[in-house]
């Protein structure tokens, strides 16, 4: 992934930025599986634990989910910190959209899945109309940012939909359900590095997949042994993976393994003239 300045074809007033989202690595993927399983529990805890309800947690959670995306469009590069809040605040969002609308609304998890899959290929139709590109190598423009986000909620929508229909359907267990999804997740991966399936296609396939993935690992580990958990509860997996990611973002704040320098690139001619009418003001 390269992070190398880049004017929106030079256009006056687009915003210069460096690319707004994290290298995809191990990092990327295992953090991702952890806000996966946050968005789970944490909804849970606060639905059920603290009594809030879905619609009040919902209100909740997606203001606070405006306040992380509005300090993530005001950064003009990756910063773990802000960008991994708002994944876990948009999963935590994600999760209860489906969980309004399948729980207080009725609708089938068959109709929901159905909706969010439609929702989120025309989203992605509209970002390739507009950009030309859907490589999250390239999130340097405000408005390039803006279906990254649409997109990431509507991916958390859709796995949590699909993760609980399939959950209901094929009655796996949280286990075996966490294995399943984790071998279609595999198989993606070896289409893609033996098969050389399109690399966009492969990652948002997978960035779907590890929704479900995740929250039958978070249902796993919080539920009662009675239930086929390991009863840890909606608390404790909430605050062990919370600590996790942390510790992660903190290490790759330090470390800045998940981002590359930008190369030092010549300045085009609107940045040359920008410069000297500075330099002369």
């Amino acid at each position: 992934m390269t992070t190398t300045m880049e004017r929106s074809g030079s256009a006056p007033g687009v915003r210069t930025m460096l690319n707004k989202v994290p290298e995809v690595t191990v990092y990327f993927w295992l953090i991702k599986v952890l806000c996966t399983t946050v968005g789970e529990t944490a909804a849970d805890y606060l639905n059920t634990n603290l009594h809030m309800g879905l619609t009040n947690t919902t209100y909740v959670m997606s203001v606070l989910l405006v306040a992380a995306l509005v300090a993530q469009f005001r950064v003009r590069r990756y910063v773990p910190g802000v960008y991994w809040l708002a994944v876990v605040l948009i999963s935590v969002v994600g999760t209860l959209v489906t969980d309004n609308l399948t729980d207080n609304l009725g609708v089938a998890l068959t109709t929901t899945t159905a909706v969010f899959a439609v929702v989120l290929a025309a989203t992605f139709a509209l970002w390739f109309a507009v950009e030309r590109t859907l490589s999250i190598h390239s999130i340097r423009t405000p408005r390039r940012e803006a279906f990254y986000w649409l997109a990431i909620l509507f991916t958390f929508a859709l796995g949590t939909a699909a993760g609980d229909l399939v959950a209901e359907r094929m009655n796996l267990g949280y286990w075996l359900s966490a294995l399943a999804f984790g071998a279609v997740i595999a198989v993606v991966a070896l289409a893609h590095f033996r098969l050389r399936l399109n690399a966009v296609l492969a990652f948002w396939l997978a960035y779907i997949l590890t929704r479900p993935l995740g929250a039958s690992l978070g249902d796993y580990l919080s539920q009662p042994r009675a239930d086929g958990g390991l009863g840890l509860g909606t608390v404790g997996t909430s605050a062990l993976f919370l600590a996790t990611i942390l510790a992660l973002v903190v290490y790759l704040t330090r470390t800045r393994k998940d981002q590359r320098p930008a190369p030092h690139t010549p300045l085009d001619e609107h940045t040359q003239q920008d410069q000297r009418a500075a330099e002369t003001a």
